[in-house]
């Protein structure tokens, strides 16, 4: 039988992060700096899984509200009225302009909420040493990492509304308070995708073939 083969990891190589060289430590208790562009190397991040978790559930707290809360006040001769992201898309739907009502649905309500589902898969089947469906798992985190930054259409969509119609005293339209947990959650999301280490998904195989060894 042909030898199994080896990870870098298990082959005691690390591979930078900013340019992809494959280099080799220059000690076991201090990685160095990457030869070709300088950038310190880490065979994984430092609290990677704790500091991916605690973002996520930060995230989803801050979820509630901004589903909850109004994004928008919008004052008319004295009388004011508040929208939140799902009333907005509720009237706009009725308005009858549907291809905008669900670009913002899926946008602003199930592109969030697919990020933290996505994370937590990933962090869980990572802290069970799954070996299954590494492809697929690490296709799955390239996505979120890659359309995590159009979540922020509802809050882009708000600052442009604010800052058009300002027509006092006729009319004036503020944020509402779901903006800020709503921009909190995007952020959030961003910054624990780019803390999860996705060597962490291969790394599971290794050691169950070390132990089978």
């Amino acid at each position: 039988m042909s030898k199994a083969a080896i990870s870098a990891a298990q082959a005691g190589l690390v591979c930078c992060e900013t340019c992809r060289l494959v280099v080799r430590p220059v000690a076991s208790d201090s990685h160095g700096h990457c030869p070709r562009c300088g950038s310190e190397v880490e065979r994984r991040r430092h609290r990677s899984i704790e500091t991916t978790w605690a973002l996520v559930i930060a995230a989803a707290i801050c979820y509630l509200p901004a589903n909850l809360l109004p994004v928008m006040k919008t004052t008319t001769l004295g009388s004011t009225e508040t929208d939140t992201i799902m009333g907005g898309v509720v009237l706009l739907w009725q308005t009858g302009s549907w291809p905008l009502a669900l670009i913002v649905l899926i946008a602003s309500v199930m592109v969030p909420l697919g990020k933290l589902v996505a994370l937590g898969y990933l962090l869980v089947s990572v802290q069970r040493g799954s070996i299954g469906a590494r492809d697929e798992r690490t296709r799955l985190y390239r996505m979120v990492e890659i359309i995590g930054r159009w979540s922020m259409l509802d809050v882009f969509v708000d600052t442009f509304t604010v800052a058009l119609v300002q027509l006092d005293p006729l009319m004036s339209i503020v944020p509402g308070p779901g903006v800020m947990f709503f921009a909190a959650v995007v952020v959030l999301t961003m910054i624990a995708a780019e803390s999860f280490d996705p060597r962490l998904i291969w790394d599971a195989r290794g050691d169950r073939e070390n132990r089978d060894e």
